[in-house]
C-alpha cells in the first residue's frame, strides 16, 4: 500500500563501489541499522576486470531520509560514486520477472492473451502451466500479476530494478561524470 504522506517518495540510487567481499553487507547494515526499508536491491560487477560493481537500490521516504541515506552512503568505503536516479535526470529502470499460472481451459487461453498483450514471453509450457519472462518498469510487472492472479498466478521471481541515467550522464570513477559525488579514482 502506497504511503499516503505525500512528502514520502521513492527513490533509485545507484552506487557504484569496489567489487570485494563485504562490501554489500555493509550498504546492507546501513539500511538495516537505520531501519530503512529496502524496496529492490541489485548487485553486479560492471566492468571487465571485475574490479567494480554498481549496486541498485530502490528505497523510499521523506527527502531528509533519502537525501540521509546518499550522504551515509558517500560515507562508506569502498563507495566512489552516488546517484540518486530519480531526481538528477532522467533515467531507465527495468526489471525482470518469472511468472509460474497453472490452469486449464478459459484461464489458460486468458492469460495467454494477456502474456500477449503484455509482450510477455512464454518460456516453459506443460499442459497445466506456462512460466511467462516478462521485462518492464515496476508498475508494468505488477499490472501483469495483479491481471495474473486470478488465472492461477503460483509463483513469482523478480530479479529487482536494474538503472541508468539516460544520454550523456554516466556514473562513472571519472570526476567530470554527470551524476555522483567522486571520491576519487582507483
Amino acid at each position: 500500500m502506497a504511503n499516503p504522506d505525500p512528502s514520502f517518495r521513492s527513490a533509485t540510487i545507484s552506487v557504484l563501489v569496489d567489487n570485494e567481499a563485504g562490501v554489500l553487507a555493509r550498504v546492507i547494515g546501513l539500511f538495516s541499522g537505520r531501519g530503512y526499508n529496502i524496496d529492490s536491491l541489485t548487485v553486479a560487477a560492471v566492468d571487465a576486470s571485475r574490479t567494480h560493481s554498481r549496486i541498485n537500490v530502490v528505497t523510499s521516504g521523506t527527502e531528509m531520509v533519502i537525501e540521509q541515506i546518499k550522504a551515509q552512503l558517500d560515507r562508506l568505503v569502498p563507495v566512489h560514486r552516488v546517484a540518486d536516479l530519480t531526481r538528477e535526470g532522467p533515467h531507465l529502470a527495468r526489471e525482470l520477472a518469472l511468472i509460474k499460472v497453472i490452469g486449464t481451459g478459459n484461464a489458460r487461453s486468458e492469460a495467454l492473451r494477456l502474456a500477449d498483450a503484455f509482450r510477455a514471453r512464454v518460456v516453459d509450457a506443460t499442459t497445466g502451466s506456462f512460466v511467462f519472462e516478462l521485462t518492464g518498469n515496476t508498475d508494468k510487472i505488477d499490472a501483469f500479476l495483479e491481471l495474473m492472479g486470478p488465472l492461477g498466478l503460483t509463483e513469482v521471481s523478480r530479479t529487482g530494478v536494474a538503472a541508468i541515467a539516460r544520454g550523456t550522464s554516466a556514473i562513472t570513477l571519472r570526476p567530470d561524470a554527470t551524476h555522483g559525488t567522486d571520491k576519487g579514482s582507483s
